[in-house]
């Protein structure tokens, strides 16, 4: 079930024709995605700013979001690192 401020920004996305909305919930990202939005996270986001050269390393901001209570899996973090050494 989404939260109240996740079916906001779908709500919202659908009403301003959003080019791209930024969900990091799985739940939420499959429902807004059902709705035909374009939706990416914040990994999305960090991986779009290494390629752009606009963040050196992924891994250092990696550590600052989990720092700040970011939860992200071994395995996902390994599969991000990986895509974002491509750039």
């Amino acid at each position: 079930m989404l939260d109240e401020g996740e079916a906001e920004a779908i709500v919202l996305a659908l009403e301003v024709n959003a080019d791209l909305l930024l969900l990091d919930d799985r739940e939420a990202r499959l429902q807004a995605k059902r709705l035909g939005l374009r939706v990416t996270g914040t990994l999305g986001i960090l991986l779009r700013a290494k390629r752009l050269g606009l963040i050196g390393s992924p891994k250092e901001e990696l550590n600052k979001l989990k720092e700040a209570g970011f939860r992200i899996s071994k395995s996902l973090e390994e599969e991000i690192l990986k895509e974002a050494g491509k750039y």
